[in-house]
């Protein structure tokens, strides 16, 4: 267990931390903010402190117990009618009876998603003098949640009880902008991106320059990650086969069409589709890059884990991507949509080799560990939670310009 830091040769106690999602939890296959609540769970516990997460009770098929644990993590389900706007209406009811009646016993209440159950959250939190931070997880929230441009009452209701968090947590630079064009305070305002647990993914020794270069995505297989435009820039870049292959993890509805488009563009043969899997870490070290061409993201999880695995990545310039792959330094940036670009990016990556790309990747990996390592989050955050000025909790400085 690492200690926690001491002020003034007295250590600092114990935080108990609640947690809140608008979401299952957990949710089989993982999306990306069940899995932040995971991991900064499982790592404040190993550093001492108490974590329980309250979560609607969506799929009692799923998850039957409205009270149980997943992994050791105390989970509280809200149960709640399947009935259009009267069910959210109990549930709403639900979770503001259970925060007046038990919210004091957390020091602090971390909301993972901004939508109503967030904003109903930080609502009660000022009422009764809890430290709220609120997370804004993904693009969704600023596209067709509450901070969406055309949102009615409810929604500028919600943006108002939103504003008074202690702190709210953008976990990219395109995100914080938003916020900012929002009318939300700068100063609560903290870039602060998702977590990384670096530990998972060890470093690779390098490879020998003989052999094809492996190209990887992990994810869904959606039409949002962009999986057409690679399948057209990989049969630009690479019209023979030999040259390097692709590996495609993950399942989805587009696995079909997807697998035509490889055989209509000549490229079957380079293309693997793997299916969801549950050993990615040993699957990126057989790999020598990442790919990601998602049309849109908050902060891509698996973006960070390519670091993690000492892998460059050719990724569309979107939220989060932007703020960590600089062009020449660990990756390359191209235009959502942009396929010409696109394989002109996939052609310089498999023209280093693979010792160039391994370089690229142990950057990759120093890179993402100075900023998102998980032990750097948690120390942030729990300096929120103890109800520190957000505009001292700063990410690390920006990187530097590429080659």
């Amino acid at each position: 267990m690492r200690p926690e830091p001491s002020s003034g040769g007295a250590g600092l106690r114990p935080m108990r931390v609640l947690m809140v999602l608008e979401s299952n939890f957990p949710v089989i296959g993982g999306g990306g903010a069940e899995s932040q609540v995971r991991t900064l769970a499982m790592r404040l516990r190993e550093r001492g402190h108490r974590v329980t997460v309250l979560t609607p009770l969506r799929d009692p098929d799923l998850t039957p117990a409205r009270i149980g644990r997943h992994e050791g993590i105390p989970v509280l389900r809200i149960a709640y009618p399947r009935i259009r706007l009267f069910g959210s209406l109990v549930l709403w009811l639900r979770l503001l009876a259970f925060l007046a009646r038990h919210g004091r016993r957390y020091d602090a209440w971390h909301v993972h998603i901004a939508h109503h159950l967030g904003a109903l959250t930080t609502m009660m939190g000022r009422r009764i003098g809890r430290t709220v931070v609120v997370k804004i997880s993904g693009w969704w929230e600023l596209k067709k949640g509450l901070l969406r441009d055309d949102g009615g009452l409810v929604a500028r209701i919600g943006q108002r009880w939103l504003r008074g968090a202690h702190a709210l947590q953008a976990i990219s630079h395109r995100i914080e902008a938003e916020l900012l064009r929002h009318g939300f305070a700068g100063e609560r305002i903290v870039a602060l991106p998702n977590a990384i647990d670096t530990r998972r993914f060890g470093l690779r020794a390098a490879p020998a320059a003989d052999g094809v270069p492996t190209a990887v995505f992990v994810g869904r297989l959606v039409p949002e990650k962009g999986l057409g435009v690679l399948l057209d820039a990989w049969a630009d870049a690479f019209p023979q086969a030999g040259r390097a292959r692709l590996r495609l993890v993950g399942a989805g509805p587009l696995e079909a069409s997807l697998r035509a488009q490889a055989e209509r563009l000549g490229i079957a043969a380079q293309v693997e589709f793997l299916g969801h899997r549950s050993d990615v870490e040993h699957l990126l070290r057989e790999a020598d890059f990442g790919v990601l061409t998602s049309t849109i993201e908050g902060l891509s999880n698996t973006l960070l884990e390519f670091m993690a695995s000492c892998l460059p990545v050719v990724a569309s310039r979107v939220s989060g991507s932007e703020d960590f792959i600089v062009d020449g330094r660990n990756g390359w940036l191209f235009e959502p949509g942009d396929h010409a670009t696109l394989a002109h990016r996939l052609a310089d990556a498999v023209a280093r080799g693979r010792p160039g790309l391994h370089r690229l990747g142990c950057q990759a990996r120093a890179d993402v560990a100075a900023r998102a390592d998980l032990d750097v989050v948690v120390d942030r955050l729990l300096a929120l939670y103890r109800g520190e000025d957000p505009a001292r909790i700063t990410a690390s400085a920006t990187l530097p310009q590429g080659d």
